[in-house]
């Protein structure tokens, strides 16, 4: 199974390697199964113009790499500009598309060429089945691996509803089929001039993804998600994120013995 990690931004040095610390300890608990380190440099976006963004690419990028060979651990980051994606292809092992631009094709087909897999995130706009356009773009753009991710869709003013149906479709034309349960259960805007969101049920959707044949799962996780910079209403706190992944490879094992 791939265990996609991490805080929602990068906030500061602290906090990032307080999270990379507790995922390198699960990766070394859990060795069959594959950890990777998320945290973007730019939360483009944010609800409000007031709302913290990050420490920008330079920044960002340089305190990904100091994990990188502090942890040994891959590293993942979201890009929403063509020109990002070389730049940011350096330091990381898989370039992420966030859901809202899950279409832009220039900004696939720049990913696509770095080379590193790409993870195309499901708009909360798009039928399952239309992200096999999101998936050519990038495969005949030159790229080698190109994964999806599910993250809830738009039924409603803000919420969100997963349709567990979409992973086995997504499976079908995706190398590998990821669920994010932390954004699956934002409340986008929810707040007002942030999203809200519902953590206590990110472990039921999790073992339901796990359970419809889900590659790998996607979490937010931080130290105090109450005093978070961005998205601490979805996120897992630090202290119950490796409990929940126990109990989650558990399940995997299960499943996989049906």
């Amino acid at each position: 199974m791939i265990v996609i990690a991490g805080p929602c931004v990068i906030e500061d040095r602290e906090t990032v390697f307080e999270v990379a610390k507790a995922v390198k300890e699960l990766q070394s608990l859990f060795s069959k199964h594959a950890f990777i380190f998320k945290a973007s440099f730019d939360k483009a976006n944010r609800s409000s113009l007031s709302s913290y963004r990050g420490p920008g690419i330079e920044k960002g990028l340089e305190i990904l790499k100091e994990v990188k060979k502090e942890f040994d651990l891959p590293i993942t980051t979201d890009i929403h500009e063509p020109w990002q994606a070389e730049k940011v292809a350096e330091v990381v092992d898989v370039v992420q598309i966030p859901a809202f631009l899950c279409r832009q094709t220039d900004l696939l087909v720049a990913a696509a060429k770095t080379g590193k897999t790409v993870n195309i995130k499901k708009g909360q706009f798009m039928a399952p089945w239309d992200m096999e356009n999101a998936v050519e773009k990038v495969r005949k753009s030159g790229g080698k691996e190109v994964w999806t991710t599910e993250r809830g869709t738009t039924f409603g003013y803000n919420n969100l509803v997963v349709d567990f149906r979409s992973i086995p479709i997504m499976k079908r034309f995706s190398d590998r089929v990821i669920f994010d349960a932390t954004h699956s259960v934002q409340k986008p805007g929810g707040l007002g001039k942030a999203s809200g969101g519902e953590r206590e049920f990110v472990p039921y959707l999790a073992k339901a993804a796990v359970a419809v044949g889900a590659d790998g799962l996607f979490f937010e996780t931080h130290p105090q998600p109450e005093k978070a910079l961005s998205d601490g209403p979805n996120m897992v706190p630090l202290n119950e994120f490796k409990p929940l992944i126990e109990k989650l490879i558990k399940f995997k094992r299960c499943v996989d013995e049906l």
